[in-house]
């Protein structure tokens, strides 16, 4: 009786602030994530330079052949969805583990901010490698078509076009099994809520 008496007390107020300081030490180490977004942006700005200099440095080949006319807006976009996904992983991880952002009023708040949870972070994620890996493939076969058609050209590099494709299958499948995953868990979750419901009814 003592035993379940002792079980059953409140906790100390010594004990009740040492548990609030510890709680509060931890949900404030939220901030650590802070610098990884700000690398993050400043990585962005180096993939624009990286941009700028294709965007210069390609122009005049692409000028002077279709096929690398192609194949420049093909780097060009490859380089946008990496920055696209740059951005994504910035806003949704922020919101979702560091804090919300308060620019629910800015009229250039993307929609989707604020409504991407963690799963919803995981598809974009994968959808965004997804595409650079298909463009980055659909780039490689550009370049295979234009290296067979020059008089000079060495063999195509058949090897590592067959690691991209297996990669590029892998992400999709990836990709598939992320989707099928989320289903059975929000499927799961509405099962479990619907029985929940049922017995207070």
């Amino acid at each position: 009786m003592l035993e379940a008496v002792t079980m059953n007390s409140p906790p100390s107020p010594t004990r009740r602030s040492l548990e609030t300081l510890l709680e509060s030490g931890l949900f404030s180490g939220r901030w650590l994530m802070a610098p990884f977004y700000v690398g993050l942006l400043l990585a962005l700005v180096l993939l624009l330079i990286v941009f700028l200099r294709e965007l210069v440095e390609g122009v005049p080949a692409a000028l002077q052949s279709e096929e690398q006319a192609i194949l420049l807006v093909l780097s060009l976009v490859d380089l946008s969805l990496a920055g696209n996904l740059i951005l994504i992983v910035t806003f949704s991880g922020y919101e979702n583990f560091v804090s919300k952002m308060h620019m629910q009023n800015h009229v250039d708040r993307p929609a989707w901010m604020g409504a991407v949870d963690f799963s919803g972070m995981k598809l974009k994620l994968i959808g965004s490698i997804v595409a650079i890996s298909a463009i980055s493939l659909l780039r490689a076969f550009m370049q295979m078509s234009e290296a067979d058609s020059a008089a000079d050209a060495a063999a195509p590099d058949t090897v590592k076009l067959a690691w991209m494709i297996g990669l590029h299958l892998t992400f999709v499948v990836s990709g598939v099994l992320f989707a099928m995953m989320d289903w059975i868990s929000e499927k799961s979750h509405g099962m479990a809520a619907h029985r929940s419901h049922a017995r207070e009814g």
